[in-house]
């Protein structure tokens, strides 16, 4: 929620057309591409990691658990 909130809030930067805009719309443009790459990287890319080191070290009993 906090994502959306911050890239709705950039999204006046990304249209911008007075002055300014030519250093403002570049700027946006990289802010808005790394919340939406983190936020895909904390939704999808890490649970499917932990899920498969989970598996690892159940598999094997590095958890102290045989």
């Amino acid at each position: 929620m906090t994502a959306l909130t911050s890239f709705i809030g950039h999204l006046p930067m990304l249209f911008a057309t007075g002055s300014g805009a030519d250093i403002q719309k570049p700027l946006a443009v990289v802010v808005m591409g790394g919340i939406v790459t983190s936020t895909l990287l904390t939704l999808v890319v890490l649970p499917v990691l932990w899920g498969r080191l989970e598996g690892r070290v159940r598999g094997t009993g590095l958890d102290g658990t045989a």
